[in-house]
Protein backbone atom coordinates (compact mmCIF):
# COMPACT_ATOMS: atom_id res chain seq x y z
CA UNK A 1 0.00 0.00 0.00
CA UNK A 2 1.41 3.40 -1.02
CA UNK A 3 2.02 5.94 1.71
CA UNK A 4 2.62 9.67 1.58
CA UNK A 5 5.54 10.97 3.60
CA UNK A 6 4.07 12.83 6.61
CA UNK A 7 4.31 16.59 6.90
CA UNK A 8 6.41 17.46 9.96
CA UNK A 9 5.72 20.25 12.43
CA UNK A 10 8.00 23.24 12.90
CA UNK A 11 9.47 21.81 16.10
CA UNK A 12 10.04 18.41 14.53
CA UNK A 13 12.06 20.09 11.78
CA UNK A 14 13.81 22.19 14.44
CA UNK A 15 14.86 19.07 16.36
CA UNK A 16 15.90 17.29 13.17
CA UNK A 17 18.16 20.18 12.11
CA UNK A 18 19.47 21.21 15.54
CA UNK A 19 22.51 18.96 15.21
CA UNK A 20 23.70 21.29 12.47
CA UNK A 21 24.20 23.94 15.15
CA UNK A 22 26.94 21.80 16.68
CA UNK A 23 28.41 20.78 13.32
CA UNK A 24 28.71 24.38 12.18
CA UNK A 25 30.03 25.47 15.59
CA UNK A 26 32.99 23.17 15.00
CA UNK A 27 33.49 24.38 11.43
CA UNK A 28 33.30 28.05 12.45
CA UNK A 29 35.88 27.62 15.22
CA UNK A 30 38.12 25.89 12.70
CA UNK A 31 37.64 28.50 9.97
CA UNK A 32 38.19 31.53 12.19
CA UNK A 33 41.07 30.25 14.34
CA UNK A 34 43.19 27.69 12.51
CA UNK A 35 45.18 30.32 10.57
CA UNK A 36 45.87 32.04 13.90
CA UNK A 37 47.04 28.73 15.40
CA UNK A 38 49.24 27.99 12.39
CA UNK A 39 50.82 31.45 12.50
CA UNK A 40 51.39 31.15 16.23
CA UNK A 41 53.23 27.88 15.62
CA UNK A 42 55.46 29.44 12.96
CA UNK A 43 53.68 29.16 9.59
CA UNK A 44 54.18 31.88 6.96
CA UNK A 45 51.61 32.69 4.29
CA UNK A 46 53.31 30.59 1.62
CA UNK A 47 52.80 27.47 3.72
CA UNK A 48 49.42 28.58 5.12
CA UNK A 49 47.36 27.67 2.08
CA UNK A 50 48.96 24.25 1.68
CA UNK A 51 48.36 23.53 5.37
CA UNK A 52 44.74 24.53 4.94
CA UNK A 53 44.22 22.05 2.12
CA UNK A 54 43.44 19.39 4.74
CA UNK A 55 39.90 20.73 4.97
CA UNK A 56 38.83 20.41 1.32
CA UNK A 57 40.79 17.21 0.71
CA UNK A 58 39.10 15.38 3.54
CA UNK A 59 35.71 16.60 2.32
CA UNK A 60 36.50 15.43 -1.22
CA UNK A 61 37.01 11.84 -0.12
CA UNK A 62 34.98 11.56 3.08
CA UNK A 63 31.63 12.97 1.96
CA UNK A 64 30.93 10.70 -1.05
CA UNK A 65 32.20 7.66 0.86
CA UNK A 66 30.05 8.42 3.89
CA UNK A 67 27.13 9.32 1.63
CA UNK A 68 27.33 6.00 -0.18
CA UNK A 69 27.76 4.06 3.07
CA UNK A 70 24.89 5.80 4.82
CA UNK A 71 22.62 5.08 1.84
CA UNK A 72 23.28 1.37 2.48
CA UNK A 73 23.17 1.46 6.30
CA UNK A 74 20.40 0.44 8.65
CA UNK A 75 20.94 -0.38 12.32
CA UNK A 76 19.69 0.26 15.82
CA UNK A 77 20.30 4.01 15.47
CA UNK A 78 18.94 4.17 11.93
CA UNK A 79 20.46 5.17 8.61
CA UNK A 80 22.11 8.58 8.96
CA UNK A 81 22.22 9.06 12.73
CA UNK A 82 25.10 6.63 13.45
CA UNK A 83 27.37 8.63 11.17
CA UNK A 84 26.71 12.08 12.52
CA UNK A 85 26.85 10.74 16.11
CA UNK A 86 30.20 8.97 15.75
CA UNK A 87 31.56 11.86 13.69
CA UNK A 88 30.52 14.25 16.47
CA UNK A 89 32.34 12.21 19.11
CA UNK A 90 35.58 12.25 17.09
CA UNK A 91 35.21 15.92 16.17
CA UNK A 92 34.64 16.93 19.81
CA UNK A 93 37.80 15.11 20.88
CA UNK A 94 39.71 16.84 18.09
CA UNK A 95 38.46 20.25 19.22
CA UNK A 96 39.70 19.55 22.75
CA UNK A 97 43.15 18.50 21.49
CA UNK A 98 43.75 21.03 18.68
CA UNK A 99 44.70 24.09 20.81
CA UNK A 100 47.31 22.00 22.65
CA UNK A 101 49.28 21.23 19.48
CA UNK A 102 52.97 21.73 20.38
CA UNK A 103 54.23 22.03 16.78
CA UNK A 104 52.96 23.21 13.43
CA UNK A 105 52.82 19.75 11.87
CA UNK A 106 50.89 18.28 14.77
CA UNK A 107 48.39 21.12 14.37
CA UNK A 108 48.18 20.35 10.64
CA UNK A 109 47.55 16.68 11.42
CA UNK A 110 44.86 17.58 13.91
CA UNK A 111 43.18 19.71 11.25
CA UNK A 112 42.97 16.65 9.00
CA UNK A 113 41.43 14.57 11.78
CA UNK A 114 39.07 17.31 12.92
CA UNK A 115 37.85 18.16 9.44
CA UNK A 116 37.36 14.51 8.48
CA UNK A 117 35.32 13.96 11.65
CA UNK A 118 33.15 17.02 11.02
CA UNK A 119 32.54 15.84 7.44
CA UNK A 120 31.42 12.44 8.73
CA UNK A 121 28.73 14.27 10.68
CA UNK A 122 27.87 16.84 8.06
CA UNK A 123 27.12 14.82 4.92
CA UNK A 124 24.49 12.51 6.49
CA UNK A 125 22.91 15.55 8.15
CA UNK A 126 22.35 17.08 4.68
CA UNK A 127 20.86 13.84 3.33
CA UNK A 128 18.74 13.54 6.51
CA UNK A 129 16.56 16.44 5.31
CA UNK A 130 15.77 14.65 2.06
CA UNK A 131 15.02 11.41 3.90
CA UNK A 132 12.70 12.85 6.50
CA UNK A 133 10.78 15.63 4.73
CA UNK A 134 8.25 15.54 1.90
CA UNK A 135 9.18 17.52 -1.19
CA UNK A 136 7.15 20.57 -0.22
CA UNK A 137 9.03 20.92 3.10
CA UNK A 138 12.61 20.32 1.97
CA UNK A 139 13.15 24.00 1.25
CA UNK A 140 12.12 24.78 4.81
CA UNK A 141 14.44 22.05 6.10
CA UNK A 142 17.48 23.49 4.31
CA UNK A 143 16.49 26.98 5.43
CA UNK A 144 16.40 25.72 9.01
CA UNK A 145 19.88 24.26 8.59
CA UNK A 146 21.04 27.60 7.19
CA UNK A 147 19.57 29.35 10.22
CA UNK A 148 21.53 27.11 12.60
CA UNK A 149 24.64 27.55 10.48
CA UNK A 150 24.32 31.31 10.84
CA UNK A 151 23.65 31.33 14.59
CA UNK A 152 26.43 28.83 15.38
CA UNK A 153 28.90 30.70 13.20
CA UNK A 154 28.13 34.01 14.90
CA UNK A 155 28.76 32.63 18.37
CA UNK A 156 31.74 30.45 17.48
CA UNK A 157 33.53 33.09 15.41
CA UNK A 158 33.20 35.73 18.13
CA UNK A 159 33.96 33.35 21.01
CA UNK A 160 37.70 34.15 21.42
CA UNK A 161 36.83 37.86 21.46
CA UNK A 162 34.09 37.21 24.04
CA UNK A 163 36.48 35.14 26.16
CA UNK A 164 38.94 38.02 26.16
CA UNK A 165 36.56 40.97 26.52
CA UNK A 166 33.74 39.52 28.62
CA UNK A 167 35.57 37.01 30.80
CA UNK A 168 39.01 38.68 30.95
CA UNK A 169 40.77 35.59 29.59
CA UNK A 170 44.13 36.45 28.02
CA UNK A 171 44.27 36.66 24.23
CA UNK A 172 48.07 36.80 24.11
CA UNK A 173 50.74 34.27 24.99
CA UNK A 174 54.45 33.72 24.58
CA UNK A 175 55.82 32.69 21.20
CA UNK A 176 54.65 29.26 20.08
CA UNK A 177 51.81 29.03 22.65
CA UNK A 178 48.10 29.21 21.77
CA UNK A 179 46.37 31.99 23.79
CA UNK A 180 43.97 30.91 26.55
CA UNK A 181 41.04 32.66 24.86
CA UNK A 182 41.41 30.34 21.87
CA UNK A 183 41.90 27.20 23.99
CA UNK A 184 38.78 27.79 26.09
CA UNK A 185 36.78 28.54 22.93
CA UNK A 186 37.72 25.14 21.50
CA UNK A 187 36.74 23.42 24.77
CA UNK A 188 33.30 25.07 24.61
CA UNK A 189 32.97 24.15 20.95
CA UNK A 190 33.76 20.50 21.56
CA UNK A 191 31.07 20.25 24.24
CA UNK A 192 28.41 22.10 22.23
CA UNK A 193 29.12 20.05 19.10
CA UNK A 194 28.43 16.77 20.85
CA UNK A 195 25.41 18.00 22.82
CA UNK A 196 23.68 19.45 19.75
CA UNK A 197 24.13 16.26 17.73
CA UNK A 198 22.96 14.13 20.66
CA UNK A 199 19.77 16.21 20.77
CA UNK A 200 18.98 15.40 17.14
CA UNK A 201 19.92 11.73 17.52
CA UNK A 202 17.59 11.21 20.47
CA UNK A 203 14.74 13.50 19.42
CA UNK A 204 14.30 12.33 15.82
CA UNK A 205 13.42 8.83 14.70
CA UNK A 206 14.34 7.82 11.15
CA UNK A 207 12.03 6.03 8.76
CA UNK A 208 12.85 2.38 8.13
CA UNK A 209 14.06 1.23 4.68
CA UNK A 210 10.62 -0.31 4.07
CA UNK A 211 8.88 2.97 4.88
CA UNK A 212 11.25 4.97 2.65
CA UNK A 213 10.64 2.53 -0.20
CA UNK A 214 6.89 2.91 0.23
CA UNK A 215 7.17 6.70 0.25
CA UNK A 216 9.24 6.64 -2.93
CA UNK A 217 6.75 4.37 -4.67
CA UNK A 218 3.94 6.72 -3.68
CA UNK A 219 5.77 9.72 -5.12
CA UNK A 220 6.82 7.67 -8.18
CA UNK A 221 9.16 10.44 -9.21
CA UNK A 222 12.41 8.81 -10.18
CA UNK A 223 11.59 5.41 -11.68
CA UNK A 224 11.99 6.58 -15.29
CA UNK A 225 15.19 8.44 -14.46
CA UNK A 226 16.74 5.44 -12.71
CA UNK A 227 15.62 2.90 -15.35
CA UNK A 228 17.19 4.94 -18.13
CA UNK A 229 20.21 6.33 -16.26
CA UNK A 230 23.12 6.53 -18.71
CA UNK A 231 26.33 4.70 -18.04
CA UNK A 232 29.93 5.33 -19.13
CA UNK A 233 31.86 2.84 -21.20
CA UNK A 234 35.27 1.44 -20.35
CA UNK A 235 36.65 3.12 -23.49
CA UNK A 236 35.40 6.53 -22.37
CA UNK A 237 36.99 6.06 -18.96
CA UNK A 238 40.27 4.96 -20.55
CA UNK A 239 40.41 7.93 -22.95
CA UNK A 240 39.62 10.41 -20.21
CA UNK A 241 42.09 8.77 -17.84
CA UNK A 242 44.93 8.92 -20.36
CA UNK A 243 44.31 12.59 -21.20
CA UNK A 244 43.92 13.77 -17.60
CA UNK A 245 46.80 11.58 -16.43
CA UNK A 246 49.26 12.82 -19.08
CA UNK A 247 48.36 16.46 -18.48
CA UNK A 248 48.75 15.99 -14.73
CA UNK A 249 52.05 14.13 -15.10
CA UNK A 250 53.54 16.73 -17.45
CA UNK A 251 52.46 19.60 -15.20
CA UNK A 252 53.85 17.84 -12.12
CA UNK A 253 57.21 17.40 -13.82
CA UNK A 254 57.30 21.09 -14.77
CA UNK A 255 56.65 22.14 -11.18
CA UNK A 256 59.13 19.59 -9.79
CA UNK A 257 61.84 20.86 -12.14
CA UNK A 258 61.06 24.40 -10.98
CA UNK A 259 60.45 25.66 -14.51
CA UNK A 260 59.95 29.43 -14.42
CA UNK A 261 60.35 29.24 -10.61
CA UNK A 262 56.85 27.85 -10.18
CA UNK A 263 55.41 27.74 -6.67
CA UNK A 264 55.69 24.25 -5.14
CA UNK A 265 52.11 24.56 -3.90
CA UNK A 266 51.07 24.09 -7.54
CA UNK A 267 52.13 20.47 -7.09
CA UNK A 268 48.87 19.94 -5.25
CA UNK A 269 46.87 20.93 -8.33
CA UNK A 270 49.00 19.00 -10.81
CA UNK A 271 48.97 15.84 -8.69
CA UNK A 272 45.21 16.19 -8.40
CA UNK A 273 44.91 16.09 -12.19
CA UNK A 274 47.11 12.99 -12.27
CA UNK A 275 45.07 11.26 -9.56
CA UNK A 276 41.82 12.04 -11.38
CA UNK A 277 43.25 10.41 -14.49
CA UNK A 278 44.27 7.34 -12.49
CA UNK A 279 40.78 7.11 -10.97
CA UNK A 280 39.26 7.07 -14.45
CA UNK A 281 41.62 4.30 -15.55
CA UNK A 282 40.64 2.25 -12.48
CA UNK A 283 36.96 2.83 -13.24
CA UNK A 284 37.58 1.75 -16.84
CA UNK A 285 39.20 -1.48 -15.71
CA UNK A 286 36.31 -2.22 -13.34
CA UNK A 287 33.79 -1.48 -16.10
CA UNK A 288 35.61 -3.74 -18.53
CA UNK A 289 35.54 -6.60 -16.02
CA UNK A 290 31.85 -6.01 -15.32
CA UNK A 291 32.61 -5.13 -11.69
CA UNK A 292 30.72 -1.85 -11.78
CA UNK A 293 28.27 -2.21 -8.89
CA UNK A 294 30.76 -1.07 -6.22
CA UNK A 295 30.68 2.34 -4.58
CA UNK A 296 33.75 3.66 -6.43
CA UNK A 297 32.31 2.86 -9.87
CA UNK A 298 28.92 4.32 -8.96
CA UNK A 299 30.52 7.60 -7.89
CA UNK A 300 32.59 7.83 -11.07
CA UNK A 301 29.63 7.03 -13.37
CA UNK A 302 27.29 9.47 -11.62
CA UNK A 303 30.00 12.16 -11.68
CA UNK A 304 30.05 12.03 -15.48
CA UNK A 305 26.26 11.72 -15.80
CA UNK A 306 25.03 14.55 -13.66
CA UNK A 307 21.72 16.18 -14.66
CA UNK A 308 22.16 19.26 -16.87
CA UNK A 309 21.05 21.61 -14.10
CA UNK A 310 23.53 20.07 -11.69
CA UNK A 311 26.36 20.56 -14.20
CA UNK A 312 25.57 24.25 -14.58
CA UNK A 313 25.18 24.69 -10.85
CA UNK A 314 28.52 22.93 -10.37
CA UNK A 315 30.27 25.76 -12.24
CA UNK A 316 28.48 28.34 -10.08
CA UNK A 317 29.40 26.47 -6.90
CA UNK A 318 33.03 26.22 -8.02
CA UNK A 319 33.50 29.98 -8.37
CA UNK A 320 31.34 30.66 -5.28
CA UNK A 321 33.43 28.57 -2.88
CA UNK A 322 36.86 29.70 -4.08
CA UNK A 323 36.39 33.09 -2.31
CA UNK A 324 35.45 31.54 1.00
CA UNK A 325 38.58 29.41 1.10
CA UNK A 326 40.55 32.58 0.36
CA UNK A 327 38.71 34.27 3.24
CA UNK A 328 39.15 31.46 5.77
CA UNK A 329 42.82 30.87 5.01
CA UNK A 330 43.88 34.47 4.39
CA UNK A 331 41.68 36.76 6.50
CA UNK A 332 43.93 36.75 9.59
CA UNK A 333 47.27 37.40 7.83
CA UNK A 334 45.60 39.81 5.37
CA UNK A 335 43.84 42.00 7.92
CA UNK A 336 46.56 41.97 10.57
CA UNK A 337 49.22 43.00 8.04
CA UNK A 338 47.19 45.41 5.86
CA UNK A 339 44.90 47.04 8.44
CA UNK A 340 46.91 46.60 11.66
CA UNK A 341 50.38 46.88 10.17
CA UNK A 342 52.01 43.84 11.76
CA UNK A 343 52.75 40.16 11.24
CA UNK A 344 54.33 39.71 14.69
CA UNK A 345 52.14 37.04 16.29
CA UNK A 346 53.34 37.99 19.79
CA UNK A 347 52.32 41.64 19.44
CA UNK A 348 49.20 43.16 20.91
CA UNK A 349 48.30 44.66 17.52
CA UNK A 350 48.37 41.27 15.80
CA UNK A 351 46.17 39.63 18.42
CA UNK A 352 43.80 42.59 18.41
CA UNK A 353 43.53 42.17 14.63
CA UNK A 354 43.08 38.41 14.94
CA UNK A 355 40.26 38.97 17.43
CA UNK A 356 38.68 41.45 15.02
CA UNK A 357 38.78 38.82 12.29
CA UNK A 358 36.63 36.68 14.58
CA UNK A 359 34.16 39.55 14.89
CA UNK A 360 34.09 39.94 11.11
CA UNK A 361 33.43 36.21 10.81
CA UNK A 362 30.56 36.66 13.24
CA UNK A 363 29.30 39.72 11.34
CA UNK A 364 28.84 37.97 8.03
CA UNK A 365 27.08 35.13 9.80
CA UNK A 366 24.73 37.57 11.56
CA UNK A 367 24.01 38.98 8.13
CA UNK A 368 23.41 35.44 6.87
CA UNK A 369 20.74 34.87 9.55
CA UNK A 370 18.80 37.91 8.32
CA UNK A 371 19.50 36.94 4.72
CA UNK A 372 17.79 33.59 5.33
CA UNK A 373 14.59 35.58 5.91
CA UNK A 374 15.14 38.02 3.04
CA UNK A 375 16.14 35.54 0.33
CA UNK A 376 12.64 34.03 -0.12
CA UNK A 377 11.36 37.57 -0.70
CA UNK A 378 14.00 38.08 -3.40
CA UNK A 379 12.94 34.80 -4.99
CA UNK A 380 9.32 35.96 -5.12
CA UNK A 381 10.28 39.35 -6.55
CA UNK A 382 12.55 37.91 -9.24
CA UNK A 383 13.24 34.18 -9.49
CA UNK A 384 15.54 31.63 -7.92
CA UNK A 385 18.62 32.13 -10.09
CA UNK A 386 18.31 35.95 -10.21
CA UNK A 387 18.12 36.06 -6.41
CA UNK A 388 21.25 33.91 -6.23
CA UNK A 389 23.05 36.15 -8.74
CA UNK A 390 22.22 39.30 -6.75
CA UNK A 391 23.54 37.75 -3.55
CA UNK A 392 26.76 36.60 -5.23
CA UNK A 393 27.34 40.10 -6.62
CA UNK A 394 26.90 41.51 -3.11
CA UNK A 395 29.47 39.07 -1.75
CA UNK A 396 32.00 39.64 -4.53
CA UNK A 397 31.79 43.41 -4.12
CA UNK A 398 32.22 43.00 -0.37
CA UNK A 399 35.45 40.99 -0.69
CA UNK A 400 36.96 43.39 -3.23
CA UNK A 401 36.21 46.40 -1.00
CA UNK A 402 38.64 45.12 1.67
CA UNK A 403 41.55 46.63 -0.23
CA UNK A 404 39.75 49.98 -0.46
CA UNK A 405 38.75 50.31 3.21
CA UNK A 406 41.63 51.38 5.45
CA UNK A 407 39.93 51.60 8.85
CA UNK A 408 39.25 48.02 10.08
CA UNK A 409 36.16 49.22 11.96
CA UNK A 410 34.38 49.84 8.65
CA UNK A 411 35.08 46.31 7.41
CA UNK A 412 31.81 45.36 9.09
CA UNK A 413 29.92 46.93 6.15
CA UNK A 414 31.14 44.60 3.37
CA UNK A 415 30.47 41.65 5.66
CA UNK A 416 26.74 42.30 5.11
CA UNK A 417 27.09 41.48 1.43
CA UNK A 418 29.32 38.51 2.18
CA UNK A 419 26.67 37.22 4.58
CA UNK A 420 23.96 37.38 1.93
CA UNK A 421 26.20 35.47 -0.46
CA UNK A 422 26.95 32.86 2.22
CA UNK A 423 23.29 32.29 3.07
CA UNK A 424 22.44 32.02 -0.60
CA UNK A 425 25.21 29.50 -1.33
CA UNK A 426 24.06 27.29 1.55
CA UNK A 427 20.42 27.17 0.48
CA UNK A 428 19.44 28.10 -3.07
CA UNK A 429 21.55 25.48 -4.93
CA UNK A 430 20.12 22.77 -2.66
CA UNK A 431 16.60 24.09 -3.22
CA UNK A 432 17.16 23.69 -6.97
CA UNK A 433 18.58 20.18 -6.73
CA UNK A 434 17.15 18.34 -3.74
CA UNK A 435 13.87 17.43 -5.41
CA UNK A 436 15.72 15.99 -8.40
CA UNK A 437 17.81 13.47 -6.47
CA UNK A 438 16.63 9.83 -6.16
CA UNK A 439 15.85 8.97 -2.54
CA UNK A 440 17.92 5.78 -2.73
CA UNK A 441 21.01 7.78 -3.67
CA UNK A 442 20.41 10.95 -1.67
CA UNK A 443 23.67 10.61 0.25
CA UNK A 444 25.72 9.70 -2.83
CA UNK A 445 24.46 12.64 -4.90
CA UNK A 446 24.97 15.05 -2.02
CA UNK A 447 28.54 13.75 -1.77
CA UNK A 448 29.14 14.21 -5.49
CA UNK A 449 27.74 17.74 -5.38
CA UNK A 450 30.21 18.41 -2.58
CA UNK A 451 33.04 17.89 -5.12
CA UNK A 452 32.27 21.33 -6.48
CA UNK A 453 32.59 22.83 -3.03
CA UNK A 454 35.87 21.04 -2.40
CA UNK A 455 37.67 21.37 -5.75
CA UNK A 456 37.77 25.19 -5.75
CA UNK A 457 39.21 25.10 -2.25
CA UNK A 458 41.96 22.74 -3.43
CA UNK A 459 42.61 25.06 -6.38
CA UNK A 460 42.77 28.04 -4.03
CA UNK A 461 45.24 26.21 -1.79
CA UNK A 462 47.36 25.49 -4.87
CA UNK A 463 47.45 28.90 -6.54
CA UNK A 464 46.59 31.65 -4.03
CA UNK A 465 50.08 31.81 -2.56
CA UNK A 466 51.59 31.76 -6.05
CA UNK A 467 49.30 34.54 -7.34
CA UNK A 468 49.79 36.76 -4.30
CA UNK A 469 53.57 36.43 -4.33
CA UNK A 470 53.96 36.59 -8.12
CA UNK A 471 51.64 39.48 -8.94
CA UNK A 472 50.98 41.35 -5.68
CA UNK A 473 54.38 41.38 -3.97
CA UNK A 474 53.17 39.11 -1.17
CA UNK A 475 50.38 41.51 -0.08
CA UNK A 476 47.95 38.97 1.36
CA UNK A 477 44.98 41.34 1.16
CA UNK A 478 44.86 40.67 -2.59
CA UNK A 479 43.89 37.06 -1.91
CA UNK A 480 40.53 38.50 -0.83
CA UNK A 481 40.34 40.64 -3.98
CA UNK A 482 40.96 37.55 -6.14
CA UNK A 483 38.21 35.80 -4.19
CA UNK A 484 35.83 38.68 -4.84
CA UNK A 485 36.49 38.54 -8.56
CA UNK A 486 35.77 34.79 -8.50
CA UNK A 487 32.42 35.41 -6.82
CA UNK A 488 31.45 37.97 -9.45
CA UNK A 489 32.17 35.33 -12.10
CA UNK A 490 29.91 32.92 -10.19
CA UNK A 491 27.15 35.52 -10.30
CA UNK A 492 27.42 35.83 -14.07
CA UNK A 493 27.39 32.03 -14.46
CA UNK A 494 24.02 31.79 -12.71
CA UNK A 495 22.50 33.18 -15.91
CA UNK A 496 23.23 29.80 -17.53
CA UNK A 497 21.29 27.84 -14.92
CA UNK A 498 17.80 26.63 -15.72
CA UNK A 499 15.45 25.32 -13.08
CA UNK A 500 15.04 21.54 -13.47
CA UNK A 501 11.53 21.53 -14.91
CA UNK A 502 11.78 17.86 -15.77
CA UNK A 503 13.02 16.93 -12.32
CA UNK A 504 10.63 19.04 -10.24
CA UNK A 505 6.92 19.08 -10.93
CA UNK A 506 5.92 22.74 -11.54
CA UNK A 507 3.30 22.85 -8.80
CA UNK A 508 5.65 21.13 -6.33
CA UNK A 509 8.52 23.39 -7.29
CA UNK A 510 6.40 26.37 -6.31
CA UNK A 511 5.65 24.77 -2.96
CA UNK A 512 9.36 24.17 -2.35
CA UNK A 513 10.23 27.79 -3.05
CA UNK A 514 7.47 29.30 -0.96
CA UNK A 515 8.31 27.03 1.97
CA UNK A 516 11.95 28.08 1.82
Amino acid sequence: MNMQKPTLSFWQIWNMCFGFFGIQFGFALQNSNVSRIFQTLGADYSSMTILWVAAPLTGLFVQPIIGYMSDKTWGRLGRRRPYFLYGAILASLSLFIMPHSPTLWIAAGMLWIMDASINVSMEPARAFVGDMLPRKQRGMGYAMQSFFIGVASVVASALPWMMSNWFDISNTAEAGVIPDSVRFSFYAGGALFLLAVLWTVYSTKEYSPEELEAFEKAENEFSEQEDHQPSRSAGQFFRGGIIWGLVGLAATVLVALNIEQLDKNLMLLTCGLLVFGIFQLIAGLLEKKGNNSNGFSLVMVDLFNMPATMKKLAAVQFFSWFPFFAWWSSATPAITSFHYGTSDVTSAAFNEGADWVGILMAAYNVSAVFAAVAIPLLVRLFNLKTAHMINLFLGGTGFISFVLIKDPTYLIAPMIGVGFAWASILSLPYALLSNGVPAKKMGLFMGIFNFFIVLPQILAASILGFLVNKFFAGETIYALVIGGASMLIAGVLTLRVTEPEQEIQPQKKTEALTSH
